[in-house]
């Protein structure tokens, strides 16, 4: 069974940015896809992004473009680049991997106004 830990979360100000990273305790090229998904309070957790296993990305989001994801096959790792953040964008961030479906525990991106 993989086990998934998230870190990179924090407090930032309006505008800065954040790299998350998700790694991975066996090889993410053997995973059916990866993706990151934020759930805020009073809210769902919605997708914001993934990529298979080909490295095929995808946002839910098209008009975010703040936002990229990325992956080092070596390190086992996943990313998310936050840039331009905004305090609509505070909420756990979490990692997802489907090999059937593992989640992480998540990491916390608070941004202030």
């Amino acid at each position: 069974q993989a086990q998934l830990v998230e870190s990179g979360g924090g407090l930032v100000r309006a505008g800065g940015s954040l790299r998350l990273s998700c790694v991975a305790s066996t090889s993410i090229a053997n995973f059916n896809g990866m993706g990151w998904y934020r759930q805020a309070p009073r809210k769902d957790r919605e997708l914001v992004g993934a990529i298979s296993s080909g490295g095929r990305i995808s946002y839910a989001n098209s008009e975010q473009g703040r936002f990229t994801i990325s992956r080092d096959i070596a390190e086992n790792t996943l990313y998310l680049q936050l840039n331009s953040l905004r305090p609509e964008d505070t909420a756990m961030y979490y990692c997802a991997a489907w090999a059937p479906l593992y989640w992480g525990q998540g990491t916390q991106v608070t941004v202030s106004s």
